[in-house]
């Protein structure tokens, strides 16, 4: 059961760039969040996500060499559930589906993608630390920079640009 949870549901297994597919797996399944409850939905998904993926990977990793092993993509899924927040809740707020608001979910996987590989700041710091903590919190801050590129880049082409 942990590994199915770690690897979110085998999409971790496949390669190359395991982070990347678990990222790109996320996607379909905020939107299924989102689609049956809206920005609460994905939310509560996003906490659900979190605990469960801190307890499996906890699990997985004990007594392991590789504290951090590329498989374990359930953190991906973490930062971009966080990424894609301002667009969950924009699109709820527009009355519109999430895919409604594409450039938003373009701008959270690249923006997260970005953080999650270069990891500047808090992001290397918390990839830096043992244990579960440092599998999924280097993610979730990832994430969190994500959605603010999210937000800036919606004020930038609302408010700035239109």
């Amino acid at each position: 059961m942990t590994r199915l949870i770690t690897t979110f549901f085998y999409i971790g297994l496949l390669r190359p760039a395991p982070g990347t597919w678990g990222s790109l797996a996320a996607i379909p399944a905020a939107w299924a969040l989102h689609a049956l409850g809206g920005f609460f939905a994905l939310m509560i998904g996003t906490i659900a996500v979190a605990g469960l993926g801190w307890w499996a990977t906890t699990v997985q990793i004990a007594g392991s060499e590789d504290q951090d092993p590329g498989e374990i993509v359930i953190d991906e899924v973490l930062g971009m559930f966080l990424a894609l927040w301002p667009v969950s809740y924009g699109a709820v707020m527009a009355g519109a589906g999430l895919f409604t608001l594409w450039p938003g979910v373009v701008t959270a996987f690249v923006a997260f993608r970005f953080f999650d590989i270069l990891k500047p700041g808090p992001v290397g710091w918390a990839d830096r630390q043992h244990g579960a903590m440092g599998v999924m919190a280097d993610d979730a801050i990832a994430g969190g920079l994500a959605s603010l590129v999210v937000v800036l880049a919606a004020v930038l082409y609302h408010v700035v640009l239109i």
